[in-house]
């Protein structure tokens, strides 16, 4: 029963903590995010402020890899928007493994509690002896023993439950990511094809140089 309690404990902790990361991420993104492609289509300055605010954010995070890079190809772009995102996943896949520790190790830390308690009780009886006050203790021993095997069933099932909370809203979130990213690449794509970064022209200028001089 202690590792039990130690396991409750723990995932009592760790789903309060994704609690929290997920409330925050699910009230504070859509909002930012709609703000930053509304902003960056006029200028990239206010666009990388505004993400600079809401630095805790794993999307602001990956939109400010992506925008801080000086005027930027799309192929870089998009490639800092990827490496940014899988940056992002450990952090958001946080004590996934930990949960499946806690569902998978519980119910069997149970059953070997009603294993030994069982154990322990049939030591006690004696042969011939089954009725009266050593046979109420037997059955008395039984029942306590059974209590761990129920106890580590609750823990797993609770935990269980919140994991798999978790696990959907990462695969949530990783879907947003992609739809908010090709969001924003597409925008820096339009305004990188009307050359409104400076670099761009004077790559299409040196191009044709090169290929007047072949």
């Amino acid at each position: 029963m202690l590792p039990l309690l130690f396991f409750s404990l723990l995932a009592v902790v760790l789903i309060l903590e994704r609690i929290l990361f997920w409330q925050r991420i699910l009230q504070q993104q859509t909002p930012v995010v709609r703000q930053v492609l509304d902003v960056y289509r006029r200028s990239t300055k206010l666009a990388l402020q505004t993400l600079e605010q809401n630095v805790h954010l794993p999307i602001a995070r990956i939109f400010l890899a992506a925008l801080e890079l000086d005027h930027a190809p799309p192929d870089d772009f998009r490639l800092a928007l990827e490496t940014a995102a899988q940056a992002e996943i450990p952090l958001l896949k946080r004590f996934n493994t930990v949960f499946d520790t806690i569902i998978s190790v519980s119910p069997l830390l149970g059953l070997l509690g009603t294993v030994l308690g069982l154990i322990q009780s049939f030591a006690a009886l004696r042969i011939g002896d089954i009725s009266g006050t050593q046979g109420q203790n037997v059955s008395a021993g039984i029942s306590e023993a059974l209590i761990s095997t129920a106890s580590g069933l609750v823990v797993a099932i609770f935990t269980m439950l919140f994991a798999n909370t978790f696990r959907g809203l990462y695969q949530r979130q990783i879907a947003l990511i992609h739809e908010y990213g090709g969001q924003l690449e597409l925008i820096h794509r339009r305004r990188y094809e009307r050359r409104e970064y400076p670099y761009a022209a004077a790559q299409t200028y040196a191009a044709a140089q090169t290929e007047e001089e072949n």
